[in-house]
């Protein structure tokens, strides 16, 4: 996650890549916008844009659950389905911006399946907020039924950052319910819609027709290969 940036300095990770990145001394940034985000920061020695090793995982992983429907039970699945994750503090600690997600859903047309993380759970209990039948709250999965449901779902609602990335992978718009992104090269391509959730509602951004295919997928993360890169160049300045 080298030049990263979310600009939010109250995130954990936004906190750990700053300081990370100011004590390195090879950098393998994923995108343009990371490498332009560290020479802002003075940073240029050892900087090298090799694309991104997360979409070399998710193409190789790909290969593998799509050939394979026993790694989900595909009854469970509603057709044509929208996937949504939510787990961020920032959202479920936040009574208000808790619900106004849970609300938000609640009255969409959506039918959803959503992998409930149990931070989540038990705030949701806490603050007695349930989802509608239409929401299908299922239990956590792990990386490979993750890959699945990205590639099985047409659209993705998430707080997370790797999931946005890898809805953009998988070629599915994303809605982003956070006030800021590090991935703004998937907004800037249309791919991605970040929505602040503090006046969220069913309105705007969840509703049915906000369903969107960009008509170009340009390649932001490299061709699958950063990892082969990354190994190059370790190599040739061992």
């Amino acid at each position: 996650e080298a030049g990263l940036r979310s600009f939010n300095r109250r995130m954990p990770e936004e906190q750990n890549r700053v300081l990370t990145d100011h004590i390195s001394t090879k950098l393998f940034c994923p995108t343009d916008t990371a490498v332009k985000n560290l020479k802002r920061e003075g940073i240029e020695a050892g900087v090298h844009k090799t694309g991104d090793v997360m979409y070399d995982a998710f193409l190789y992983y790909s290969k593998k659950v799509m050939g394979d429907d026993s790694c989900f039970n595909t009854s469970d699945l509603p057709e044509d389905f929208v996937l949504v994750t939510l787990h961020r503090a920032e959202n479920t600690d936040d009574k208000q911006r808790l619900s106004n997600i849970v609300n938000a859903l609640n009255q969409s047309d959506i039918q959803a399946v959503l992998p409930l993380h149990p931070r989540t759970r038990k705030r949701l209990i806490e603050f007695g907020l349930e989802f509608k039948d239409h929401i299908k709250v299922i239990e956590p999965v792990g990386y490979l039924q993750m890959i699945y449901l990205e590639n099985k779902c047409r659209l993705v609602i998430t707080d997370s950052g790797g999931v946005q990335k890898e809805a953009y992978f998988a070629k599915k718009p994303c809605i982003t319910l956070r006030d800021e992104t590090e991935w703004v090269e998937t907004v800037e391509a249309g791919w991605n819609r970040c929505v602040g959730v503090n006046g969220l509602s069913s309105s705007n951004a969840l509703v049915e027709d906000s369903v969107f295919t960009p008509s170009s997928y340009p390649a932001l993360y490299g061709y699958g290969k950063a990892g082969a890169e990354i190994l190059s160049l370790l190599l040739a300045n061992h």
